[in-house]
């Protein structure tokens, strides 16, 4: 049984070649594949033919996702497989690339010689010695071992499954402490390699066992915040990434943090760091035990001029972020007298109202009810000069969460009163949106 293989034969070639092919039609060729040179299961030209327990030849990539899918038969004989081990066949793999190199003429490119996936031995092993190189401190050789993982981890997803699930990500986070413990300048090398390859396995892995083992040492979270203060921005970068999965409680006990935090804000890297450093701030003034100390230290640092420019310029993510953080400073008082007194603050935070997200709005009506709560005349009279009232009749009538809902309604019952005082500025909402 053969599969065709068309290709039309490319038009523009070099000098040499137009030469050669100047007697030669310009016309399709068909080509037939072996059928033992495909994969039974996609029935593609296979580019690393293995084979299982039954003696049944599959590509490599097939015959994994079959069987990470539950599947514990051979697809061809249906026989149950007594190991999942699968063996590579080079005889087949020669075979197929002495097919391609015969018919390159037309096309065909020889399959590269596929790389051995790493073997959940060879990780072991690697951690041993990361381990026992950690506790002499020696960290040339450790950085050597954590080069090794690193090239295995960007070979391919599978020796990323191998890399995690011999619990690799527990292992470096027991190095970075016992480096970290001791000197971060003198260590910096081998504690920015570590730092890099976490960031990377923290989007795969739930990080639960490594997010306690670093969490529980103070060292490991006074080295990722020195670096938040440190001059290469990849660190930087990374040190604010992870973060992000610490424990809150634990964090805002760290000298620096909040410094460290405001400065990412402040001198942005890149949007994926401003991101998760605005959600690392909120988890921390909304959620740990001491957040009103530590949202009164964040607006100390001027953290509230630097969210605002952020809600101006940055991205959906970035922007939601930014007024969900502001929201939680309105808690406290000095937060709320700071944003008060900002002349900005009301006008950007109501112009993002129906404009960014459902999210976004949830959290701008929360702010300017905090505003609003004293009854002040003047601010009240602003906000409607800001079009605030037709854009929560708006979100009334569209639909929002149970809580927004109640802000904007509580929003309007303050205003309605002074709606004969004020004249709206901005008109261009109306009622056109409302339902009849």
């Amino acid at each position: 049984m053969v599969l065709s293989w068309t290709r039309r034969t490319v038009f523009r070639r070099s000098h040499k070649a137009k030469e050669h092919l100047s007697a030669v039609d310009l016309t399709v060729e068909d080509i037939t594949i072996p059928s033992h040179f495909r994969c039974p299961v996609s029935l593609d030209l296979m580019k690393d033919p293995v084979t299982l327990s039954t003696g049944i030849t599959y590509d490599r990539g097939s015959i994994e996702k079959w069987i990470e899918s539950g599947n514990k038969t051979c697809p061809v004989t249906n026989q149950k497989l007594t190991t999942f081990e699968i063996t590579p066949n080079h005889t087949i793999r020669k075979m197929i690339q002495s097919w391609c190199v015969e018919n390159s003429s037309y096309g065909i490119e020889r399959i590269p010689t596929p790389r051995i996936p790493v073997s959940g031995y060879e990780v072991s092993e690697v951690c041993t010695r990361l381990l026992s190189g950690s506790k002499n401190l020696d960290e040339k050789k450790c950085v050597e071992f954590v080069g090794k993982i690193k090239v295995w981890w960007r070979e391919s997803e599978r020796n990323k499954r191998v890399i995690v699930g011999n619990g690799v990500c527990s292992v470096l986070a027991t190095v970075f402490d016992s480096f970290s413990s001791v000197s971060f300048e003198d260590h910096v090398v081998v504690l920015e390699e570590i730092l890099e390859i976490l960031t990377w396995m923290v989007v795969i892995t739930s990080f639960g066992e490594t997010k306690s083992r670093l969490c529980s040492s103070l060292s490991s979270l006074d080295c990722l915040v020195w670096f938040l203060d440190g001059k290469d921005l990849g660190a930087r970068q990374n040190a604010v990434l992870l973060l992000k999965e610490m424990n809150v409680e634990e964090l805002s006990k760290v000298e620096g943090v909040v410094e460290g935090l405001v400065k990412i804000i402040k001198e942005p890297i890149g949007s994926s760091a401003t991101k998760a450093c605005l959600t690392t701030i909120f988890k921390m003034v909304s959620s740990s035990k001491n957040r009103v100390e530590v949202g009164e230290r964040f607006v100390e640092l001027g953290l509230v001029s630097f969210l605002l420019e952020s809600i101006v310029d940055g991205e959906k993510g970035v922007c939601e972020k930014a007024l969900g953080v502001l929201d939680c400073l309105c808690d406290c008082k000095k937060g709320k007298e700071v944003v008060k007194m900002n002349a900005l603050a009301l006008p950007l935070v109501i112009k993002k109202i129906l404009r960014v997200s459902p999210l976004a709005s949830s959290f701008a009506v929360g702010i300017v009810r905090k505003m609003c709560e004293k009854k002040e005349e003047g601010v009240l009279i602003e906000v409607i000069q800001l079009g605030a009232f037709q854009k929560l009749l708006v979100m009334l009538q569209v639909g929002c969460e149970e809580k927004t809902k109640e802000n904007a309604t509580e929003l309007l019952k303050m205003l309605n009163g002074y709606r004969s005082k004020a004249e709206c500025v901005e008109s261009s909402l109306e009622f056109k949106h409302l339902k009849n």
